[in-house]
């Protein structure tokens, strides 16, 4: 098992070596777009981009869902939440701007998701009385 130093120093060099190679605009090092071999129709950025979107998207589930088990506020940060509603509603916009459905509808279900939770919140909170010290 590594420890904290080893973690640190591969964490930097991984971000150095990929700072490295994106700067130096080496075009044999880039990752070259072909179709997917699972899925011959799409292009493997859009496999990626369903699978990234959809693991950032339901990130925020099993908190919300805890939340409605415990009924209760304890351990939700309602200003995270209200920073992140903003920036997923940023990313809607972007992916209207470059016309990609993907980004658009991921970025929709996140915001549903996290608008759940800062009600959720707001209704836990408001019950426990601790709604005044947020």
């Amino acid at each position: 098992m590594m420890n904290t130093d080893s973690y640190k120093r591969a964490t930097t060099f991984v971000v150095l070596s990929l700072g490295a190679a994106v700067l130096t605009g080496c075009e044999s090092l880039g990752v070259h777009d072909t179709a997917s071999l699972l899925a011959p129709t799409l292009q493997r950025s859009e496999i990626v981009g369903i699978v990234a979107g959809f693991g950032t998207t339901f990130a925020a589930m099993p908190d919300l869902i805890k939340m409605f088990r415990r009924r209760s506020s304890q351990g939700m940060n309602p200003t995270m939440a209200g920073i992140m509603g903003v920036f997923q509603i940023l990313w809607i916009y972007y992916g209207l701007l470059i016309a990609s459905r993907p980004v658009v509808i991921w970025n929709t279900l996140a915001v549903v998701i996290n608008s759940l939770s800062v009600a959720a919140y707001l209704r836990f909170a408001k019950r426990e009385g601790n709604l005044a010290a947020h």
